[in-house]
């Protein structure tokens, strides 16, 4: 049924109409560039942009009004105008309405946490492709709609472009909606009008204070994930909280959660324990333990992290009814996930390893993974982002000059930033605990990986860490592409004399 311009300021009190209140709306957008015949185009504010300065574009393209809550603003001859009271708060409410709440008609699990969403993601994914079921994917590296390939640019988009990706994958018939969601997301409320079915608890660590503050705060805004699968509005059946019991916040997760439980770890009575666990330089072995029996599992993947994430993998699937036999062969085919403890193979005696790892405790896990299953020395290239939490920045020079025989500190997307500055706080940390290790701080990151590589002997590993999967760096006036897959793989070639 068709939305007009009347029908959408019905929905928020205070609302008012300048122009026609009959005018059909065919989309809502806030890129002026994607606007359309019958557009509604949202004037949003950001840091940088005001999107009133791009309603003649959107003009052009065929947007027909404007929604601001801006009752100064430009108002365009011949479109009409809804002026709300809050543009954020009456997009909540708006969007989903619009797109008649594609999240209400097809399954959704919300995975959050700060390690290991886009592993437990594919895993899931997977599993249910596996069943026979059409699976849209929205997470860090890309948006998935079936084996379709989207760009994505934040790890949860906001309301607008969340709700027309979810429309997106339920016009192409998705059965559900697997989904990374970011404590910014939750604490900024992109997810609103998402109603979730299952839910996933990773792990709580030392990210995003810049932005949280505080951990509490950080973990407050994770748990609203929890808060949302036990709405009383929900409108579907079936709501489970799966939840990492190892970790302390794993229980705050719980309490917020009024809904089925199903709860993962290793060291804490759970309703899967991962037992008899073997982590391998080839993979992993470990039988998963459960109310039904046990499950063994012989993965490619490895590292007592992908122990964790096939476990919340595992949870997620189970809540979802899928069998354990398709649950087994899924995770056993599993090949795991683009920069992501990724080997870089290029012939070479020593091991490249190139990981997203850009928190403390990710930066830990695959460190301490290296080391079961080095012969020899393990090379640690890594930097801290700009603009970010300066306080982990000392702390993972300390963890990377414990758990490494080599460390080449470097930069990593330093924003606005002095890059120099960033690596002075790494190398501070780096210094406290490396004693007589070798270490070296190379501001050029192709420099700092091209060393790693030339000082590499047999039995080595080689850890780049900090981007995975980016192919760009975020330099103060501009970005360009990067790739540490690639320049690693420059830098084999060129050692081995090719």
């Amino acid at each position: 049924m068709a939305k007009t311009l009347g029908s959408l300021a019905a929905l928020i009190e205070g609302a008012e109409i300048i122009g026609n209140s009959e005018t059909v709306i065919k989309d809502i957008e806030h890129d002026s560039r994607k606007a359309t015949e019958g557009t509604l185009f949202v004037c949003m504010v950001g840091a940088h942009v005001d999107g009133h300065d791009f309603i003649p574009q959107a003009k052009e393209k065929g947007a027909v009004a404007i929604i601001t809550d801006n009752e100064n603003a430009f108002m365009p001859a011949g479109m009409d105008v809804l002026l709300v009271p809050n543009l954020k708060e009456a997009l909540k409410v708006i969007v989903p309405f619009f797109y008649d709440y594609p999240a209400q008609r097809m399954r959704v699990i919300g995975i959050t946490g700060t390690n290991g969403k886009t592993s437990i993601s594919y895993m899931i994914r997977a599993m249910l492709r596996k069943m026979g079921f059409r699976v849209g994917l929205i997470g860090t590296i890309q948006i998935m709609i079936e084996d379709e390939v989207l760009p994505i640019h934040n790890t949860t988009p906001d309301v607008v472009e969340l709700q027309h990706t979810m429309n997106m994958m339920l016009e192409k018939n998705m059965d559900y909606v697997v989904m990374e969601v970011s404590s910014h997301a939750l604490d900024q409320d992109r997810v609103a009008g998402v109603e979730f079915d299952t839910v996933v608890f990773t792990n709580l660590t030392q990210d995003h204070l810049d932005y949280h503050k505080t951990l509490e705060n950080y973990k407050l805004a994770k748990a609203k994930l929890f808060d949302m699968v036990s709405s009383s509005s929900n409108v579907k059946n079936g709501k489970t909280a799966v939840v990492n019991i190892d970790d302390e916040a794993g229980k705050f997760m719980l309490d917020h959660a009024d809904c089925r439980h199903i709860t993962y770890g290793i060291e804490n009575d759970a309703s899967l324990k991962a037992e008899n666990i073997q982590v391998l330089a080839s993979g992993a072995k470990f039988d998963i333990k459960q109310q039904f029996g046990s499950l063994p599992l012989n993965l490619k993947i490895t590292g007592i992290f992908n122990v964790y994430n096939v476990m919340a993998a595992t949870g997620a699937a189970m809540a979802e009814g899928v069998p354990l036999p398709f649950i087994k062969a899924a995770l056993e085919e599993f090949g795991g996930v683009p920069g992501r403890f990724e080997l870089v193979r290029g012939g070479q005696d020593f091991a490249v390893i190139v990981d997203y790892a850009h928190t403390p405790d990710g930066l830990e896990n695959i460190l301490n993974t290296a080391r079961k299953i080095c012969d020899n020395r393990i090379i640690t290239v890594f930097g801290c982002g700009g603009d970010r939490d300066r306080t982990k920045r000392p702390i993972m020079g300390r963890i990377a000059a414990e758990l490494s025989d080599i460390i080449v500190a470097t930069s990593d997307n330093p924003r606005t930033e002095d890059p120099a500055f960033i690596l002075s706080q790494v190398v501070e940390g780096v210094e406290q605990a490396a004693g007589s290790k070798q270490h070296e701080a190379i501001i050029d990151r192709r420099e700092a990986i091209y060393r790693a590589v030339e000082i590499a002997t047999t039995g080595d590993i080689v850890v780049i860490a900090g981007k995975g999967h980016e192919d760009y760096q975020i330099l103060k006036d501009k970005t360009i592409h990067f790739d540490d897959k690639e320049v690693a793989a420059e830098a084999i070639k060129a050692k081995m004399g090719e």
